[in-house]
């Protein structure tokens, strides 16, 4: 039982450390595209942005939950719907858990045609669509050969290390934020935690890696 509940946990893990680095890639090299690089990252250490990650394995169920018959174009359909609703609908509850927890906002859309509240658009409702297909034609097949490779010793050992760091490096992150917000919101440190992220995790720091972060306008 323990060793079927540690192999899930292994495919779960591993795609979401590869959904995160994937989208790490993906938002790095589109500020490049566009002409205006700057880091993007979603967390203090690891080259990570954890949405993906979460995005990945949300298609990942869905695909396993829903019902998807023998022919192909019908199924890549199907998911590019689900990529459709499902990723407009998370990105749009991304945004405003960030701006609920962290009192900012990574991204707004508003300069777009058909966005909702500029938490989402359209236009990137399509995107993810798109990655849904994507999902199906290019990291479904990926994932289920790595299942077989996950199962050997080395491996084990590894994602029993990956864990550990990307739930420190997880936990950091989040609470450095937090007390980011708190420091804006003129709340002075109340105790030896919250002391030691003000000496190591100031302002001037976490703006050099959250540098989309911005303190939304109010109406």
């Amino acid at each position: 039982m323990k060793r079927y509940l540690f192999e899930k946990y292994s495919i779960i893990f591993f795609i979401f450390i590869t959904g995160s680095l994937i989208g790490f890639i993906h938002e790095n090299l589109l500020a490049y595209i566009q002409g205006n690089y700057h880091l993007k990252q979603g967390l203090i250490y690891e080259p990570l942005i954890p949405v993906y990650g979460v995005g990945i394995l949300i298609f990942y169920f869905l695909y396993r939950e829903v019902s998807f018959s023998n022919n192909k174009l019908q199924n890549l359909f199907k998911m590019f719907i689900i990529g459709f609703f499902v990723g407009g609908a998370f990105e749009y509850l991304c945004s405003l858990t960030q701006e609920k927890i962290f009192e900012t906002i990574s991204w707004n859309y508003a300069w777009l045609k058909y966005n909702l509240y500029g938490r989402t658009s359209l236009m990137h409702s399509l995107f993810w669509g798109l990655s849904g297909v994507g999902f199906c034609l290019f990291l479904l097949p990926f994932y289920e050969k790595s299942k077989i490779i996950l199962k050997k010793k080395p491996y084990k050992i590894a994602i029993v290390l990956m864990s550990m760091l990307t739930f420190l490096d997880c936990s950091i992150s989040f609470i450095a934020c937090r007390r980011q917000t708190d420091r804006r919101n003129g709340i002075e440190a109340q105790n030896i935690i919250e002391e030691f992220l003000d000496r190591h995790y100031p302002d001037e720091y976490l703006n050099t890696i959250y540098t989309n972060a911005r303190i939304p306008e109010r109406n």
